[in-house]
């Protein structure tokens, strides 16, 4: 089994979510809203899509399916 980034509850691999892009920053503040009230995820605010979070995914095995905030340290 993989191990959790040391960071990877609170910051997405920049390979999964580019920290310069335009929606960067709501979209974390939506993250960490939903981890903040132990949501499972969020609705992504310019996609409309549910993303989940990085402590729901913590939980689970890595499903090696490129989550935006996958906590593991495997990537590929």
């Amino acid at each position: 089994m993989n191990e959790l980034r040391d960071d990877g509850i609170e910051t997405p691999h920049p390979d999964r979510f580019d920290p310069d892009g335009p929606t960067y920053g709501d979209c974390m503040a939506a993250h960490r809203a939903a981890v903040a009230n132990g949501q499972q995820g969020y609705i992504d605010p310019y996609t409309g899509l549910f993303v989940m979070t990085a402590a729901h995914l913590a939980n689970r095995p890595c499903c090696e399916n490129r989550c935006r905030h996958c906590p593991w340290l495997a990537l590929d």
